[in-house]
């Protein structure tokens, strides 16, 4: 893989950069480079879902719960206080699988976008 890619994939966590490698293997250095670029815009930190889970217990619970765009369940935890703080403790426990699922459906989304821009 070209190191210029490597360099741009650098900030991800292992497993979410090895999903991403095994994505666009079969991509030209061109194409990789575009997906990354794009990918990059949609993709969430695992960092930035735990901290905003931890902005629960103090105040607004369930905002990474929106930022993972499942915009029900933020609501549901809003009104809940976060399933009394249960589904908030779950959620610090499992940031980064939060993480991760959004990312990956945000990379199939990127793919899916540069198909159709080049089919």
């Amino acid at each position: 893989m070209n190191p210029n890619l490597m360099m741009m994939l650098s900030n991800l966590e292992a497993e979410e950069a090895m999903f991403i490698q095994n994505l666009i293997k079969d991509y030209s250095e061109d194409q990789q480079k575009t997906f990354v670029m794009m990918y990059q815009n949609k993709r969430r930190d695992s960092t930035l879902i735990l901290v905003t889970t931890v902005v629960g217990f103090f105040g607004f619970a369930g905002i990474q719960r929106f930022l993972t765009d499942q915009i029900g369940m933020g609501i549901l935890y809003f009104f809940t206080g976060g399933l009394c703080f249960i589904g908030t403790i779950v959620d610090l426990v499992n940031y980064k699988s939060l993480a991760f699922e959004y990312n990956q459906k945000a990379a199939y989304e990127t793919l899916h976008l540069m198909k159709t821009w080049n089919p």
